[in-house]
């Protein structure tokens, strides 16, 4: 008898449906409420690349001298080096007006959009700078770098709007 197949991807694509925001204060990261996420900026409008964003666990080798393989468990978990890379604003009235340097909040994700009961991550960070980017060819952007301050909560149902 052959194992259940895993139940197959509605698979859609990212740009249009991800929705990433900036929300200054949540108690619980673990289960934000909607007024907290209200309370936030939604970024994806302004949002020209993204890197990071990634949990990750680190392995640890676990040697015996009774045998020549060496075995492993899970280790320490970190998250990437992550940034936002947002469009500037020939007025300066752009994202370097909400993420100043050195503040804290989360960066929450909404892989599937903002809808109820689908999940998101939230991450707390703060904010380490605002590099502009300078090129000839290309939109005036600025890559807001962040530094993840704690275990970000993954997979948080999304509370429903009222």
């Amino acid at each position: 008898m052959a194992a259940t197949p895993i139940t197959a991807a509605v698979r859609y694509y990212r740009r249009g449906t991800t929705k990433v925001s900036w929300v200054p204060t949540i108690a619980d990261k673990s289960a934000p409420t909607r007024a907290e996420l209200d309370a936030g900026t939604e970024l994806s409008v302004e949002v020209g690349e993204v890197d990071g964003w990634q949990v990750t666990s680190e392995v640890t080798e676990t040697p015996s001298l009774g045998s020549r393989f060496t075995s492993k468990i899970d280790g320490p978990i970190t998250a990437d080096d992550s940034s936002l890379t947002m469009y500037a604003s020939k007025q300066g009235d752009d994202v370097r007006t909400l993420l100043t340097r050195g503040t804290d909040g989360y960066v929450v994700w909404m892989d599937e959009g903002d809808v109820a009961a689908n999940l998101m991550d939230v991450f707390p960070v703060r904010v380490l700078s605002q590099g502009k980017i300078r090129s000839l060819d290309d939109a005036a952007k600025i890559q807001v770098q962040f530094a993840v301050t704690s275990e970000p909560a993954e997979n948080v149902a999304i509370p429903p709007t009222v």
